[in-house]
């Protein structure tokens, strides 16, 4: 256990520094310009130059690189060109936003995804599997900026049972984490199937049937456990997407989380707002595909940590 432990850790080690190395070259080869934005477009060159020294932005990219790493590794995240702020106290007041929406988003696409699978594995190649496949593609394939719009039109305008943005309540959380979950539950119901249908044609299961057990039993206690693992590793990718990956629903609705902060700080050029999000997504992901690789033995015994 500890061996297995102590090489992700080092995983984890590298894929950050990878992810800083690529996001701060991407950042550094952007053709806008921070200074600029700081600076004011009526700003003399004079003032420009001062802020870019004062920014360290005049020096070269190695250089600039190893003093935000060696920030990184004290646990600075940098202070924000714009908002004048430390990124990681900025970070963290829009954390517990960003959890609420992600706990939920994954519970709805959980609730959805694996409902669909289970439903089409079992009635295979009948007209309920291919109007949920079909709906599962859909779901997948619509940009989330679309169904946010759409869920907005029809459940706050026309309907009028949630608020159209804000935070607060769990009715303002309720259509940015369906938006999130829509494209989620897709994949979901498409493993979810394929996995049930593998399980359904075991051995085991053909002697639970044979020995009598209602088929809500044979799904429920013998199905579903052992067709289930690989969601729980698709769960651990889906933390860190969520941490990140909600820019667009964020600022669709309103919603005060990392993602409306990545956006608002893309917009500005914000560089060390951008690569602060961009880390702690990083760390999120590492994270999250470690505690799934750590909850799979308890879920299925024949799998060993080494």
């Amino acid at each position: 256990m500890w061996a297995y432990l102590l090489r992700r850790l080092v995983q984890a080690v590298l894929i950050l520094l990878g992810v800083s190395f690529i996001t701060f070259l991407l950042l550094y080869v952007l053709p806008a310009d921070p200074v600029r934005q700081i600076a004011g477009r009526s700003a003399t060159p004079q003032v420009v130059e001062s802020i870019r020294r004062e920014l360290g932005l005049d020096q070269p990219f190695l250089v600039q690189y190893w003093n935000y790493l060696t920030g990184l590794v004290q646990g600075d995240l940098g202070r924000s060109y714009l908002q004048k702020a430390d990124v990681a106290g900025l970070i963290a007041s829009r954390l517990p936003a960003t959890l609420q929406l992600m706990a939920l988003a994954i519970v709805f696409e959980l609730i959805i995804g694996l409902g669909m699978g289970i439903a089409a594995a079992l009635w295979r190649g009948r007209a309920v599997d291919s109007v949920l496949m079909m709906t599962s593609f859909a779901a997948v394939s619509a940009p989330q900026f679309v169904v946010g719009l759409l869920l907005l039109y029809l459940f706050a305008v026309q309907l009028g049972w949630f608020p159209i943005s804000g935070y607060g309540t769990f009715s303002h959380a309720v259509l940015p984490a369906l938006t999130l979950a829509v494209t989620g539950s897709g994949w979901y119901a498409r493993m979810m199937r394929s996995s049930m249908i593998d399980v359904l044609h075991t051995d085991y299961l053909r002697t639970a049937r044979a020995k009598g057990l209602s088929r809500g039993r044979i799904v429920l206690r013998h199905a579903v456990p052992n067709a289930i693992l690989p969601i729980i590793a698709m769960i651990g990718i889906d933390v860190g997407i969520f941490m990140g990956g909600a820019v667009v629903v964020e600022s669709v609705f309103g919603w005060p989380g990392i993602g409306q902060l990545a956006w608002q700080a893309i917009q500005r050029v914000d560089i060390p707002i951008i690569m602060g999000v961009t880390v702690v997504s990083a760390v999120a992901i590492v994270l999250g595909n470690l505690l799934a690789d750590m909850i799979a033995p308890f879920v299925d015994p024949r799998i060993k940590l080494r």
